[in-house]
């Protein structure tokens, strides 16, 4: 097997269900994972957070405010709460608040009723998965469909939970153990914005790893002095020594200004032994590369398979999408034509 080939995984271009289907299910929820598996994609993305007991959960923010019906139970007003975390101080209720019990007993909701109404019409139909229930998830379906669906964890906020007695790294990887996956040809990427923990959890996994990159800032552990320095050659060549590829957002490829050509950093990546998974491909045009938008509001679906076709011509390894549908149907275009380019 060729070196840095997906043996678990049949298509040379991976599809990543950003949080599910969640551009038509509410995001985190079986709901929102069966539905990105029902559509084709490799891999479910569950973001991962702690309960007080110390159980991985699956939401993009230990913030539930806007993501669970929380807000209307009276037995949890109490728990409403002000809280700094990575420099950014916000109110709500928070996962490490609530023992898993608790939290089973809220339901989930959609975040952005504006861009996606119709996803509003499946509020409070699930509740909040574990990261056990997901494994086991993807371990039916693969099974049911005959594919391997993999997951593609991220460790939200490790510096933080550590720091209040709930860290995370430890947890994951026995979770990933006791599943069987603790392989490099497992069908289990695990990414994080931070750099440190990705240290950490190569010296206790063989499970591949993905360095997040974000278009401004730096990592919330101060590992490293911006994104920006780690996406430069000399900083991938650093990435490379702990992570199998870099996660970045999909302007630090092509820039979000219209006309805009798309930088170096693919072909930096690749040079130095990285993969390339972008981050986020949505059809609603205020996500949408400038040139990709059409006529219509913010929340028109636009021309995101023209995008990720392009994307694909780029280069990438793999990208992260709302819309595994979409997706998949951009992907066997974008095959098809290479295919057929080759006959020439």
């Amino acid at each position: 097997m060729a070196a840095g080939q997906d043996r678990a995984m049949p298509h040379p271009v991976l599809i990543i269900a950003h949080r599910g289907a969640s551009g038509e299910r509410p995001e985190h929820t079986m709901l929102s994972y069966q539905r990105a598996i029902d559509q084709g994609a490799d891999y479910i993305e569950p973001d991962l957070v702690p309960t007080k007991d110390g159980v991985l959960v699956a939401r993009h923010e230990n913030n539930i405010a806007d993501t669970t019906d929380v807000a209307t139970h009276p037995e949890f007003a109490a728990r409403k709460a002000t809280k700094t975390i990575d420099g950014e101080t916000m109110t709500g209720w928070f996962t490490e608040d609530f023992t898993l019990a608790e939290l089973k007993t809220l339901r989930a909701k959609e975040r952005l009723p504006q861009l996606r109404p119709g996803n509003a019409a499946f509020d409070g139909q699930a509740d909040i998965p574990t990261f056990d229930e997901i494994i086991a998830l993807a371990k039916r379906a693969s099974a049911a469909n005959g594919r391997m669906i993999g997951i593609y964890p991220e460790t939200k906020h490790p510096s933080y939970f550590a720091s209040i007695g709930l860290p995370t790294d430890a947890r994951l990887v026995a979770a990933l153990k006791a599943a069987g996956w603790d392989r490099a040809d497992a069908p289990v990427f695990i990414q994080s914005f931070e750099v440190d923990n990705l240290k950490r959890l190569k010296a206790m996994t063989s499970v591949r790893l993905i360095q997040l990159m974000a278009a401004t800032g730096a990592p919330a552990d101060h590992a490293a002095s911006s994104y920006a320095a780690m996406a430069t050659p000399a900083g991938l060549r650093a990435v490379a020594a702990y992570a199998y590829g870099i996660g970045p957002d999909k302007a630090m490829i092509l820039p979000a200004i219209p006309g805009a050509k798309p930088t170096a950093l693919i072909a930096d990546a690749h040079a130095a032994g990285l993969k390339v998974h972008p981050w986020t491909f949505r059809a609603e045009n205020i996500f949408l590369s400038p040139d990709y938008r059409v006529p219509g509001t913010p929340a028109t679906h636009g021309r995101i398979e023209d995008e990720i076709r392009a994307f694909i011509g780029y280069g990438v390894d793999g990208f992260f999408t709302d819309y595994p549908y979409k997706g998949a149907s951009a992907r066997a275009s974008a095959l098809a034509a290479a295919a057929e380019r080759g006959k020439d």
